[in-house]
């Protein structure tokens, strides 16, 4: 665990080094929503496209792999929105409480930092497991918190929610990487460079609003959050593990990358939904506070075990 615990520390340093700038006030709000955006829509695009050109859609399609992330996955939802709905929550809390045990910060922290200390070939499974979180459960907390305001679950929602996904810039650069490989062309030479380029600033950059972003979090009802943090760090990966090792056929590399991505920190694209929904969005700036310093300890464990 040592081992990993320092290969991991550079990026939890640039974690902190973002926090710090932040809290000093040398990065102001406005700064980390820029860079932010920068990170989503260029950076982080860049790098999944070139990613994603370098593999073929049956080196990433995997069912097995996928059934077992997403059985684990739904298994820690219900459980957690179980427990709201028994503290007499509401639906609307219950979904985004539920969303806080689910979805990790697999974009911005998983990538970069699973691809480095687990490999190149963990690219796929990690890209594969950030795409169930999109298409599923991403779409799964609108479709909840707008089905509990309106009574029902109209055909406007799901066209919103179709249209979000297809202006999601994740799953935009992972579908164009793959049709790129599917032509069976290699990119071309600078085409190649620029994706690296432009790639190469998704790590620092994405660590470094990661930190800045934590600074404006606090955490109130810390034992709310506190117990979303220890389901996203904890249960999460020990409902894949009991999938991916006992119930589907996944092989052990892909089964060890998956139980990896499920011990990240809670998303910060949770807090966004939260707060553009206006529903407990302090409890999710705290469960992502807690989580977050948590898993410099955890997330090193977790890797450490599985590899």
């Amino acid at each position: 665990m040592l081992a990993v615990l320092l290969q991991t520390l550079p990026f939890f340093a640039l974690i902190g080094l973002g926090y710090g700038a932040a809290r000093t006030g040398f990065f102001n709000d406005q700064a980390t929503a820029y860079l932010t955006k920068f990170v989503f829509y260029f950076a982080l695009s860049a790098m999944l496209i070139r990613f994603s050109a370098n593999l073929s859609l049956a080196e990433v399609l995997s069912w097995p792999y996928i059934w077992a992330y997403l059985c684990g996955t739904m298994a820690v939802y219900v459980l957690t929105t179980g427990v709201a709905l028994l503290r007499r929550r509401g639906a609307q809390e219950a979904a985004v409480e539920a969303q806080c045990a689910a979805i990790g910060n697999t974009g911005f922290l998983g990538i970069p930092m699973l691809t480095m200390l687990m490999g190149p070939q963990a690219i796929g499974p990690v890209m594969m497991a950030l795409t169930v979180d999109l298409v599923v459960f991403s779409s799964l907390i609108v479709i909840v918190i707008t089905a509990a305001r309106r009574g029902r679950v109209s055909l406007s929602t799901l066209a919103s929610v179709g249209v979000g996904l297809v202006k999601n810039p994740m799953i935009v650069s992972i579908a164009v990487g793959l049709s790129w490989s599917a032509g069976g062309q290699p990119i071309p030479g600078p085409v190649n460079a620029f994706l690296d380029l432009l790639g190469g600033a998704a790590t620092p950059c994405a660590l470094f609003a990661i930190g800045a972003s934590l600074a404006g979090k606090s955490a109130e009802r810390v034992a709310v959050a506190g117990w979303l943090s220890f389901a996203k760090l904890i249960l999460h990966p020990a409902c894949i593990a009991v999938f991916a090792l006992f119930v589907f056929p996944v092989d052990p590399f892909s089964a060890a990358v998956m139980i990896a991505v499920a011990s990240l920190p809670v998303a910060g694209n949770v807090y966004m939904l939260a707060r553009h929904y206006n529903v407990a969005p302090q409890r999710v700036s705290g469960a992502i506070l807690i989580s977050t310093s948590f898993s410099i300890l955890t997330v090193s464990a977790i890797i450490a075990l599985v590899s």
